[in-house]
């Protein structure tokens, strides 16, 4: 039952006046799970008040009313609230939450965007962890939601690495990881640059190569992206995200010409003497002016992302578009979304960039031609290395196997919770010790939660030989921790709601840590299992209850909710 539409219709029946925008919580379960401010009634708003609660009729649901200075609270009854919100959980399990939208929504995300001359990194985590959460998010609310990469495999950073390998390679084929293996070269390259300044030179060379068809080169280029790409492959499974539909820089870069043609035909766009094409922006949307084509007629970022997302609109006729992209890209972006308007394009109003911080270690900024970059696969393999000590801890007889599979879950956990628990605008520092504590504001805190649940109801079936069940005493359910942990499993689908419309993950981790933090809480001070067996039912619901929206939540969040830990 969604209360708070209840209310509002109870009082724009009774008293005449629609509350939806002033009817709040109140900070304090003291002061009513409702809080009315009486001002838009009269001049005296607690005569308002007063008046109000006398002439009120005041459904089953509804305990009672208080007049407290200008407001009207309003209590519900624990028992009704205790026993619908339990039962649709019940009811709805692993649906609970989200919301019956029309399918026919399309969003189109597109995350990752990795380059084919080096392994994904530290920031592609991040990357990869919020994009798959919104897709998570923004599914489980209702839409329909195309996941897409866009893979960049052409430029001057790729012949880096390409003309490494041709100077140095010996024509070895990879004795590690595809990705790993061609990162070295780029590496290599920076290396050997700072020697010998020439090799830029060579560089050109070898990207005129490419544009003009050069077979030798093309063969090259082909064999080294294929072996980054299949080393992708293996981190994206690693990672369990995938996507509908891999667009390559190399197919479209030169593309997106006819766009801005068309454009300087419309008068949209200005061709300037020396034969570049540009976009006046300066005076009426207050952007840098940006240039589309160049003199040479050579396309540059801008011309492709056009072409693109024309593409996609092609593709897909979606009803947004999501670009997940590092906040350095963000003048891009009002660009590209501004041109689209300018030709007005269908789509053009229907495009957001989620913009996110950078990614620190404890150490500083990393830097790839460097070799400073901390690779994705060497995070996740320390995490998870961190991970497994812990759990030999706890568990030293545990079977090898066990160990790996287990810590390959937690440390995931770690990794994707730190990710997505700030607000994606500001900048992090991950550090993985800090990312694994089962007692701080983590995933595995939430993971252990979970498990701790699980071992409690394993317990009830085999030691009190009692499962779950619905037909329960709700009425039972009267200490304030029973309470708390009640109104945090009726908030959920309200957190979903936020995270959906605002595209923003870090609500439903906070609100993960929040339950979590309820229900040890309420499991220090109230035991589960007791002589009582009324009791014991009706709490053995609550804590499955628990259960279950943590199982929802950590889904979003694209984790897994292990029984053990």
């Amino acid at each position: 039952m969604d209360y708070f539409q209840e209310i509002c219709s109870l009082l724009k029946e009774q008293a005449k006046k629609d509350v939806t925008k002033i009817l709040t919580v109140p900070p304090d379960s003291k002061m009513g799970d409702f809080a009315l401010p009486c001002f838009v009634f009269g001049k005296n708003p607690h005569e308002q008040a007063e008046k109000l609660q006398k002439k009120l009729k005041l459904p089953k649901f509804i305990a009672k009313t208080e007049v407290a200075g200008p407001y009207l609270n309003l209590f519900l009854n624990p028992t009704i609230f205790a026993e619908t919100t339990l039962l649709e959980i019940y009811k709805n399990a692993k649906h609970y939450g989200g919301a019956q939208l029309n399918k026919s929504s399309k969003i189109v995300v597109e995350y990752c965007g990795p380059n084919t001359n080096k392994p994904l990194h530290l920031g592609h985590l991040r990357n990869m962890a919020l994009g798959n959460t919104i897709c998570r998010i923004l599914e489980f609310y209702g839409h329909k939601v195309i996941p897409v990469n866009i893979i960049n495999d052409r430029g001057v950073h790729i012949c880096k690495s390409m003309l490494a390998y041709q100077k140095w390679g010996k024509n070895k084929k990879p004795n590690k990881k595809g990705d790993h293996f061609v990162g070295d070269f780029y590496v290599k390259y920076s290396q050997e640059e700072k020697k010998n300044p020439e090799l830029k030179e060579e560089i050109q060379q070898l990207l005129v190569k490419w544009e003009n068809g050069d077979k030798e080169t093309l063969e090259l280029w082909e064999k080294m992206n294929c072996w980054v790409l299949e080393g992708f492959a293996e981190t994206y499974k690693r990672f369990g995200i995938s996507f509908q539909k891999e667009y390559f820089e190399s197919k479209y870069y030169a593309r997106g010409r006819d766009l801005v043609e068309a454009g300087v035909k419309k008068k949209v766009f200005k061709k300037e003497e020396n034969g570049s094409i540009i976009a006046q922006l300066e005076k009426k949307y207050n952007l840098p002016d940006k240039v589309l084509l160049r003199a040479d007629g050579t396309s540059i970022y801008i011309t492709q992302d056009m072409y693109l997302a024309n593409m996609r609109f092609r593709d897909f006729k979606f009803n947004k578009m999501i670009y997940v992209v590092g906040s350095e890209q963000n003048l891009h972006f009002k660009q590209l979304f501004t041109v689209l308007k300018m030709l007005k394009e269908p789509y053009a109003e229907d495009m957001y960039h989620l913009s996110y911080g950078m990614v620190h270690l404890p150490s500083g900024r990393m830097k790839s031609r460097e070799g400073t970059v901390v690779d994705a696969d060497d995070i996740i393999d320390e995490t998870a290395k961190i991970s497994a000590k812990e759990i030999v801890k706890r568990h030293p007889k545990l079977l090898e196997k066990e160990v790996k599979e287990r810590s390959d879950v937690i440390s995931l956990a770690a990794i994707k919770f730190y990710m997505v628990r700030t607000d994606a605008n500001r900048d992090i520092t991950f550090n993985p010790e800090e990312s694994l504590n089962f007692e701080g504001e983590t995933g595995p805190y939430v993971q252990y939660t979970h498990a701790r649940i699980c071992s409690i109801l394993r317990k009830a079936k085999k030691e009190h030989q009692q499962q779950v069940i619905s037909k329960v005493d709700f009425s039972l359910l009267n200490l304030e921790e029973e309470k708390t942990i009640i109104t945090h499993l009726y908030n959920f689908p309200e957190a979903v709601e936020k995270a959906a419309n605002s595209l923003k993950p870090h609500y439903i981790a906070n609100y993960l840590i929040s339950l979590s933090q309820a229900f040890n809480e309420f499991y220090h001070k109230c035991p589960v299992l007791s002589e009582v067996k009324a009791q014991v039912k009706v709490r053995l619901l609550l804590v499955d209850s628990v259960r279950q929206v943590l199982v929802n939540g950590l889904n979003l969040l694209g984790i897994e909710a292990p029984e053990e830990m």
